[in-house]
């Protein structure tokens, strides 16, 4: 699946900071601007698979589940 996100990158000194305008709580740091997006991507992917666990667990028995693609 091919998902784009938004990487909001600003440097703080010695240091590049991003967050995800569109994942609430995806941030990441690096020394270099390619390692900021790297944590970045990796924040983003983890949110995104607990939150999809998490949704899941609270589904009831007779909910049925469909793949719907976007993009």
């Amino acid at each position: 699946m091919h998902n784009e996100f938004t990487a909001i990158v600003e440097e703080d000194g010695p240091w590049h900071i991003a967050y995800c305008a569109e994942v609430p709580g995806a941030n990441g740091q690096g020394k270099s601007r390619e390692e900021c997006l790297t944590s970045l991507r990796e924040a983003i992917a983890l949110i995104l698979d607990y939150r999809r666990e998490e949704s899941l667990r609270a589904l009831p028995p007779d909910a049925k589940q469909e793949l719907v693609v976007v993009g």
